[in-house]
């Protein structure tokens, strides 16, 4: 059985799961369908503490910890309430099983989110933590490709650790310009997608050595199970399958390749 990595998934809502028989069985499903490393991402500072707890409890289950862009509302007006949670976060960070900042980023989806200004600087202070913690960041980018590179390229030297973009879905001439920054990329279930055509030439275009595979469930579940809900990260062999067949390698190859991929991304899922 091929080995297989799930780089980025949320696993800390408990009532997400049910209909899947709760977190634990997700995992026991996992395992039992070859998944070795799943990585529980947190997206503020509670769930963060909740992805922690589930790396210590789980072999296999790593986390990484940080303030998602469009969980960062509440503190536009209330710094003093961000640096303490930046305090605990910083414990986070220096836990054995967290392997990253994140997710942190810039989403400019949704009309209400956290002012484009707010969410740039929280963006570039994450990065600062991350570079002076010695890890490296998961990136969340939605509708903000180019204010992502533009930071990307004046914080490059705080990024010696290595970056993941996470459920990539830019384009392939634009995966160029990360990966010139040195930039991992993730896929999940939307490069299974039929009408997905971007993102399958982006899933293509990057470098071998940078690639690795994701489900960010319990949402965008792959082909053919695509609207069921919950996604879970047994689910990451279809996205392993149908990378495989974009990139036109044997799965057993690709799925080693995408394990020393994330072992150097995050040395600690491979101690």
């Amino acid at each position: 059985m091929n080995a297989l990595i799930d780089a980025h998934c949320h696993l800390t809502n408990e009532e997400e799961y049910a209909a899947a028989g709760g977190v634990q069985s997700v995992l026991a499903a996992a395992k039992a369908a070859g998944v070795k490393t799943l990585i529980v991402s947190g997206f503020d500072l509670n769930s963060s503490k909740r992805a922690r707890d589930l790396a210590e409890n789980n072999d296999g289950v790593f986390f990484c910890a940080g303030f998602q862009p469009e969980e960062i509302k509440k503190y536009e007006t209330g710094e003093e309430d961000f640096t303490r949670a930046v305090e605990e976060l910083q414990t986070l960070l220096t836990h054995k099983k967290c392997v990253a900042v994140g997710e942190i980023g810039l989403d400019y989806h949704f009309p209400d989110n956290p002012s484009k200004e707010f969410q740039r600087e929280i963006f570039r202070r994450q990065i600062d933590l991350a570079c002076r913690s010695g890890l490296p960041v998961v990136i969340h980018s939605r509708d903000a490709c180019a204010d992502t590179l533009e930071i990307l390229k004046e914080e490059r030297e705080k990024l010696g650790r290595g970056f993941l973009m996470h459920c990539f879905s830019y384009s392939a001439e634009t995966a160029a310009e990360f990966a010139a920054l040195g930039a991992y990329f993730s896929f999940g279930g939307t490069v299974t997608f039929k009408k997905a055509e971007k993102t399958a030439r982006a899933a293509i275009a990057v470098p071998q050595e940078r690639i690795l595979t994701e489900t960010d469930c319990p949402y965008l579940a792959p082909e053919p199970l695509r609207g069921k809900f919950p996604n879970t990260p047994a689910n990451v062999a279809y996205v392993v399958k149908r990378l495989a067949a974009l990139r036109g390698v044997d799965e057993e190859e690709f799925c080693a390749q995408v394990v020393k991929n994330a072992a150097r991304l995050f040395p600690a899922t491979a101690e």
